[in-house]
């Protein structure tokens, strides 16, 4: 089993930031890459941004590139989510989550066997 512990949600104006951490404990060893998903209200989770624990490799949705950086401490067995420029349809649950482990690769929610609880973001106008 691997927990995951999101922080860092809140309120903020448009064009502002915020960084999402999330604190993995357990058998993290099991899952090679990490994620982060958001939900907004009415819609279906979407993936929002990936990477791996050993190399650092990053992916992210078209619609948070340029501005989301995720990022991976594994001596804290933490993964980061910056995020810069948000906008109001920024606004959703996030996410944290953890591959399962023969996947390497994935922006499919399926993939990932274990989620964080979720932390609330709201970007005003």
């Amino acid at each position: 089993q691997v927990q995951l512990v999101e922080s860092g949600g809140g309120l903020v104006q448009a064009g502002g930031s915020l960084r999402l951490s999330c604190a993995a404990s357990g058998r993290t060893f099991s899952s090679n890459i990490m994620g982060w998903f958001r939900q907004a209200p009415g819609k279906q989770r979407e993936f929002v941004a990936g990477i791996t624990w050993r190399s650092g490799s990053t992916y992210y949705a078209d619609s948070v590139k340029g501005r989301f950086t995720i990022s991976r401490d594994n001596a804290k067995n933490t993964v980061y989510l910056q995020m810069n420029s948000l906008k109001p349809e920024d606004t959703a649950d996030y996410y944290c989550a953890a591959g399962n482990s023969v996947t390497y690769y994935s922006t499919s929610e399926r993939n990932y066997a274990y989620w964080g609880q979720g932390t609330q973001i709201t970007v005003a106008s």
